[in-house]
Formats: structure tokens, sequence, C-alpha cells
């Protein structure tokens, strides 16, 4: 509870968390007034994968840069030497401060969310499940990359560094993840195609995007090829899951080890 009220309390100083939020309403926002003409009955889903493909963008950066500077931030005022010389070790602490990095940006990630729903209320006829699976997807986008940023923030040694790190990690899972899977299509073959879809969904963004749009009834997997079959061997929320786990469990053991490496040098 210590580490939520101190992360609250800096972000209340600082100017980074609102400023995203402050993005993420325009937009959503702005969204929603475009969306007007749509019709009353089937619009709504429209509106949702509109604001999906449009703050899919904003959110995994703004994320990676929230994770980045506040880990770096209690390096620079040299509060974490102050918290590791307490019998606490970096493995409590960076958990403790993911939780409270979760708390604070999730709580009015939710909160802005709820009260868009009550503005397309007007619009449009909602469907409760779907916008449910459209904020959970949301959600867990952003636990993947504030936990990628933490890491980022573990073991970057100035403010240079986390802006370089950040905008190559956005940079490969929204373009050269993709580019390089493109080299290997000619390839795909019955044999191989799993491991291909393994990979393709190793990109927390794919996994998300098709949790979503089969979530809402945007795609359905009814009639497949023997191929297609083969790529979606098992349903898009275990990709999601499956991503979710190993990119927390790779994000925070590569926070802790390069964490020794630096304070060993």
């Amino acid at each position: 509870m210590h580490y939520i009220w101190k992360e609250w309390k800096e972000n209340l100083r600082g100017k980074g968390l609102w400023l995203s939020l402050s993005i993420i309403g325009l937009i959503s926002l702005s969204i929603l007034f475009r969306s007007s003409p749509l019709s009353f009955a089937k619009g709504f889903y429209v509106l949702l994968l509109n604001l999906f493909d449009t703050i899919i963008y904003f959110i995994p950066i703004l994320c990676l840069f929230i994770g980045a500077f506040s880990i770096f931030q209690e390096k620079e005022q040299k509060t974490l030497i102050m918290l590791l010389t307490k019998k606490e070790n970096y493995q409590s602490f960076l958990w403790k401060k993911s939780l409270s990095l979760y708390t604070v940006v999730l709580l009015p990630l939710i909160g802005w969310f709820f009260i868009y729903l009550l503005f397309s209320k007007f619009k449009f006829q909602l469907d409760g499940g779907s916008y449910f699976i459209f904020v959970l997807s949301i959600i867990l986008m952003a636990v993947i990359f504030l936990q990628m940023g933490a890491a980022i923030g573990s073991f970057s040694r100035s403010r240079m560094q986390i802006v370089g790190y950040t905008i190559f990690v956005w940079f490969y899972f929204f373009f050269l993840h993709d580019f390089l899977l493109l080299s290997f299509l000619p390839n795909v073959s019955h044999d191989n195609v799993t491991w291909f879809s393994i990979a393709y969904f190793i990109n927390p963004l794919e996994a998300v995007r098709m949790f979503l749009e089969t979530g809402i009834g945007v795609y359905s997997f009814g009639h497949m090829s023997r191929l297609l079959q083969a790529f979606m061997w098992t349903k898009p929320v275990y990709f999601l899951i499956g991503d979710l786990v190993f990119w927390l469990c790779v994000s925070f053991g590569a926070a802790v080890i390069f964490h020794r490496q630096e304070a060993n040098e």
C-alpha cells in the first residue's frame, strides 16, 4: 500500500500520466464524434474497432515511458538505494513497484472508459459483453507494456537510453515483427504452421487484436481451411493469456538480471 500511495503522489506532481490520459480522452471523444453517422444498432461495434485501431498506437508507447521513467526516477533520486539497504531485495521492490504502477495507471483508465460508455449510450445501442472484452483487451495490453517499461527503466542509465529503448520496442512490435514474418510467409506449410503461429502471436498487439475481434464477433472461425485451422490451433484467449504470462516473466527476469549486472559494475 505504501508503494501505491507513493506512486500516486509522484504522478499527481508529475505530468506524464495526466498527459497520457488526456491524449487517450481526446482521441476517444474524437472517434465518438466521427462515428455519430453510424447506425444506432450496429455502429457500436464499428466504434469499438475504430477506437481500438487508433489508441493501439498510443497506449503501448505511453505505458513504456510511464513504466520506464517510474523505475528510473527511483534510481535518479537515490530512493532505490535506500529501499534496498532496508533488507529488501530488488525482486521484492520490482514486484511492489509493478503492482503500484498497474493500480495507478489502470484505475484512471478504467474510470475513463466507464465514463466513455455513458457518452456512447446516447449514440448507439450498447453491448455490455463486447465493451467488457474491449476494456479487458486495453487493460491487458497496458499491463504488458507497463512491465516492459519497468524493465527498460531497470537497466537504463540515462533518460536518453530510455527514449532509445522505448522507441525501438514500440517500432519492433508495430512494424519490424510483422515485416520479419512476411519474409518467412512463402515457406509456411502444414509442417511448420504451428511454429509460425507462435511467432505471430508472440506479438502482444496481434494477440490482443485477435482476442478483441473474435470476442465481439467480427471474425468467425466456423469455416476454415486446414492450414488456417492449424494456424489457429487454440482459442485467441489462450494466445493472449500465454502472451501475458510470457512477457511478464521475460520483462521481470530481464529487469532483475540486468539490474544485477549494473549494480556489479
